[in-house]
């Protein structure tokens, strides 16, 4: 079958609509990992990701007599983009079904290629319920998203190009995996011409069904599929991707959120472009792989699939990409309720930076910290947190927790009967080393902090919101301490919000 499939991606149509794009070298982080990292940019196509290969060659080899009553097509995104432009240089028709959640940037897209739109559900299998329907009704032709010859073909001429652009050595081809028409499609044509390259599938923890499948071996149909990925977001995949993964693909790789995110970040700090989460699903596959097999020296091909990132993500990436790459530790830390116990711990902590830290009075023999602390890796997360044990601060890791890192991170605090007389600030403060132990050092000893936030966001200054309890006869020294210290502050202590909740 692998010949078929070989004959389809040499004869496919896709170069009216595709340009054959760069395969890059990922130089920083190859030269972190220890293996060559080339990426194959599908980020760089006009839709901004692979699905228009597959969409147009399907719709290119349709008969006139289809293209004339028009097409349909269920999606999340891309390949809703591909067939709305196909359909404009096809002159044809085009109705595309999208899951509610589908983020705006991907849905404006389709909207200017031309495409009539109809939002419903919360998945891919969601909408293509509804777009059965609508093509039962309209008499339209289904362009498949995954499951279909034509289409897994399109996709396949990526592999060509990969072939043909790096000649030597390839170890792995990673691919991510949604209903695993590109990675049908890449497997087949690679495993035909170069069986020696390992073809290694991609999926994310909450959206697994192509793994749940090889090893059940039938389609599994999944309840609910998680949606930070959302062009990998899919129930069930196809029969025909079905068949050819389980008869091409080598291995299988399971990823989670911050690990994507991780990954989002590494190709940014390389190229200076931002994927969505599904688009780096392959680069995040290959960090993992190469650590559990301790791989040295190889050359790994990844697929960047797409870039239709939604802006308003953007936070929420950059806030767990340092958990994802174990650059930040999280850790719950308890410490005496006494003057000197923040100062104690920041020395403990020693020329590390401090990217959180998060603290309310509420007891009078111990407060509870959440605190963020830059790191090289895993090792030192473990280290550190034994060393703080073993100094006399009990510690939770919460790095993995992610009650702790989605919520608990901005919920330290509320109102405390034990807060009076205190005065509320909030400061600028330079983001280098030393900056928060330089304002402990200057607080007079007898001064109370009563509620600390702090959380690095990447800026040339960090915004830190303290509560200081001040003895009477001490408003002259707390003024001149201000000034001395010279960062910028205001005085939230009437702000209406911090009266209403803290």
């Amino acid at each position: 079958m692998s010949t078929d499939y070989l004959k389809r991606i040499l004869s496919a149509k896709v170069y009216d609509v595709a340009v054959k794009t760069p395969l890059e070298k990922a130089e920083l982080l190859s030269e972190r990992i220890g293996n060559t990292v080339l990426i194959k940019r599908e980020d760089t196509q006009a839709v901004y990701s692979f699905k228009l290969r597959g969409a147009y060659n399907k719709m290119a080899n349709l008969s006139p007599a289809a293209l004339s009553k028009g097409v349909i097509a269920a999606s999340a995104g891309n390949h809703a983009q591909g067939v709305a432009l196909s359909a404009q240089r096809l002159g044809c028709r085009a109705v595309i079904v999208m899951p509610t959640t589908t983020p705006p940037v991907k849905v404006e897209a389709v909207r200017r290629w031309g495409a009539e739109i109809v939002l419903h559900g919360e998945s891919y299998s969601d909408a293509f319920d509804k777009a059965q329907e609508i093509q039962a009704k309209r008499h339209l032709t289904f362009v498949h998203p995954f499951d279909d010859p034509d289409v897994i073909a399109g996709q396949g001429t990526i592999a060509m190009e990969i072939l043909q652009q790096h000649t030597g050595p390839i170890y792995a081809v990673f691919v991510a995996i949604g209903g695993g028409g590109l990675i049908a499609g890449v497997s087949s044509y690679i495993k035909a011409l170069r069986p020696d390259i390992k073809v290694i599938g991609v999926q994310t923890v909450d959206s697994d069904a192509m793994v749940r499948s090889i090893r059940a071996g039938k389609r599994i149909r999944l309840n609910d599929v998680g949606l930070f990925s959302d062009g990998t977001a899919v129930k069930q995949v196809g029969v025909e991707t079905f068949r050819l993964a389980k008869e091409y693909v080598d291995d299988y790789i399971i990823v989670n959120t911050d690990e994507i995110c991780a990954a989002i970040k590494d190709v940014f700090q390389d190229s200076r472009r931002v994927l969505e989460p599904a688009g780096a699903l392959a680069i995040a596959g290959a960090k993992k792989y190469v650590a559990q097999h301790n791989l040295k020296k190889q050359t790994l091909v990844t697929i960047a699939c797409g870039a239709n990132m939604n802006f308003n993500r953007l936070g929420f990436v950059s806030e767990r990409a340092e958990v994802g790459e174990a650059r930040e530790a999280l850790f719950a830390v308890t410490l005496p309720e006494e003057r000197g116990s923040f100062r104690a711990l920041c020395k403990q902590l020693g020329a590390r930076h401090i990217t959180e830290f998060n603290y309310r009075v509420s007891d009078t023999n111990v407060a509870h910290v959440f605190v963020g602390v830059q790191v090289q890796g895993a090792t030192e997360i473990t280290k550190l947190a034994s060393s703080l044990k073993k100094n006399g601060f009990p510690t939770v890791d919460l790095s993995q927790d992610e009650f702790a890192k989605s919520h608990l991170r901005h919920m330290v605090g509320g109102r405390s009967g034990l807060a009076k007389d205190e005065l509320l600030y909030r400061f600028e403060f330079p983001e280098r080393p030393g900056a928060l132990s330089r304002f402990l050092d200057a607080m007079h000893p007898e001064w109370n902090i009563s509620l600390f936030h702090y959380r690095n966001h990447g800026a040339d200054y960090g915004h830190i919101l303290v509560g200081i309890q001040i003895p009477t006869g001490h408003k002259k020294g707390f003024k001149a301490f201000l000034d001395e210290l010279g960062y910028p502050y205001w005085h939230e202590t009437q702000n209406p919000a911090y009266q209403l909740f803290l």
